[in-house]
This record gives structure tokens, sequence and C-alpha cells, in this order.
């Protein structure tokens, strides 16, 4: 899915040669060795000081980069919410997009999905943390591009609703047949769950 050629940032990144597959990959290491820009890399939000990625055999620089965050979508690890209710944050990218926003019950499923179990009308600003990553993580969701990338999508959560959110995604991702490179520092949810596990190091990146 995704391929780099000696692809180096800064000195955060330095990596020489690794492939990302289809499926759900998992990114772990210890702060600092360029995990989250690895994803924003792939988002095209930085641009590498040298080397070339691939995203499905197409040098990524060449690819339009609205056109290609449509398509590989990021969620970072503080998302942006908007002022209003439920209804309105799960439909913002849908106005963004300029398409027409999904049904009500089409909202409330993907809130089941991600456990959040609030009504549509109810105020964002009443959420807690745990409960605004799962906001956002549906919203992404409802958006439906072919990878998903995210920055530690269970920071907020307690163990046992991050094992729920992490199974939700493998299993959303298969059924769906999308992609997702998820960065985690819980590895036993990783082994758990996902199809890959790179390892990053601050001495040398690699896959």
């Amino acid at each position: 899915m995704f391929r780099f050629e000696q692809v180096t940032y800064k000195d955060i990144i330095d990596i020489r040669e690794m492939t990302i597959p289809s499926g759900l990959t998992a990114l772990v290491g210890p702060s600092g060795s360029g995990k989250t820009t690895l994803l924003r890399l792939m988002n095209k939000l930085v641009t590498p000081s040298y080397g070339i990625i691939y995203y499905r055999g197409m040098d990524i620089s060449e690819i339009p980069s609205v056109e290609h965050r449509r398509k590989v979508m990021m969620l970072s690890q503080n998302p942006i919410l908007f002022p209003g209710n439920i209804r309105e944050n799960l439909n913002a990218g849908f106005h963004f997009q300029k398409k027409e926003a999904p049904k009500d019950q089409k909202l409330m499923e993907m809130l089941q999905q991600v456990q959040l179990q609030k009504d549509l009308d109810g105020p964002v600003e009443s959420l807690s943390g745990g409960e605004k990553q799962r906001l956002v993580l549906a919203r992404v969701c409802l958006l439906d591009p072919e990878v998903y990338l995210l920055d530690e999508p269970s920071a907020a959560l307690d163990d046992a609703s991050e094992d729920a959110i992490v199974s939700m995604l493998s299993r959303y991702t298969k059924e769906k047949g999308k992609s997702a490179v998820m960065i985690t520092h819980a590895r036993s949810v990783a082994e758990k769950y996902c199809d890959e596990i790179i390892e990053l190091k601050k001495e040398v990146n690699h896959g």
C-alpha cells in the first residue's frame, strides 16, 4: 500500500526501505522515534527531506494534496471539535467536502460502532476526553476514506475501552475493505488485533 524508498525527514526519520501493507498496521516505539511524523508524511502534511513515498504505486508528491487526504485521512491525537451538538460535528466533514450529510440513522449506527451512547442533539462541550476521541473517530469513519491514519486513537481511554475500540477498528476495516495505520503504546492490543506491527527506534527506523 505505502512504500518508502530512501526517505529522510530532518533528523527524525531515516528509512532505507519499508512497505506498509493493506490491512491494520500498528506503529510502536518510544516517544521521539518518529511515529507521528511518519503518519504526517503519509498524509502529505509534511514533505520528505529526501526520498520517495509511494501510495498504491504512485509517488505521492504527484498526487494533489486535497485529493490524497480525502483517500488517506488522518486523525490526530488532539482531535478538533466544533461548537454545537454531536450531529453537527459528525456532519462537519461532509459540509467541508460539499457532500450531502448522512441520515440520522446512519449517524446513530456509527456512534454505536464506536460505543458512544449519546444523543445527536447533545452538546459536545459535555463530552469527556475519551468520548471526544470516539466522536472524531466516528466522524472520520463516516467520511469513508480508503486509509485511516490514527495517532493513538485510544490514548484517552482506559484499557478495556481501548481494547474495544481497536477491536472495532479491526472489524470495521476488514468488513469495509479499508486499511488503517495506527500508533499505539499498547503492544498487547496491537498483537491481538493488527495484521502487521512496525517498530520504530530512535537510532534507526525500520519496518
